[in-house]
């Protein structure tokens, strides 16, 4: 019921005000908000698990969070998350000819420090973005541990450079 919520409640308010009434509403539905976290309209919570965005981190128009109860999202201190990115902590071992979407299972992702994500990347269970980093728009970020400020692009993802 604490997605559900959340859902109306940023639907109700303005996209990009109000900020800091929607955090303290999500606090109250168990969200893990730090002060300064700007969470913009559109954006849909589905799943039972646990979201916690860090300090002044910005989470853009209608993104989607898709959260199992043992496979939280955590993001990071001063990130931006363009609109329309998809944080999706489950999936599916491949399973045999009758069905290919195998017995699901489900992994934590975690957002850097200071990293910012395109608009339109989906980033899958058991992705760990490194602090600083960069994810180009429409990159596929497959399950893996990434490592800190490199750019991240394509379909799936792969480390295009160092940004140091």
């Amino acid at each position: 019921m604490r997605f559900p919520l959340a859902n109306t409640v940023i639907g109700a308010l303005p996209a990009t005000r109000m900020f800091s009434v929607k955090r303290a509403l999500l606090r109250l539905l168990g969200f893990e908000l730090a002060p300064g976290c700007r969470i913009a309209g559109g954006v849909k919570f589905f799943g039972k698990g646990q979201v916690e965005i860090g300090r002044d981190t910005w989470i853009g128009l209608d993104c989607t969070f898709i959260v199992a109860p043992d496979a939280p999202v955590k993001i990071g201190a001063r990130c931006d998350i363009a609109p329309q990115t998809i944080f999706h902590t489950g999936s599916h071992l491949i399973g045999d000819g009758r069905r290919r979407a195998g017995a699901g299972y489900s992994k934590a992702i975690g957002v850097g420090d200071g990293s910012w994500v395109g608009t339109r990347c989906t980033l899958l269970a058991g992705v760990t973005i490194g602090a600083g980093s960069i994810v180009a728009g429409g990159a596929t970020v497959i399950p893996g541990d990434y490592p800190p400020d490199v750019l991240l692009a394509g379909c799936p993802a792969v480390v295009k450079r160092e940004l140091k």
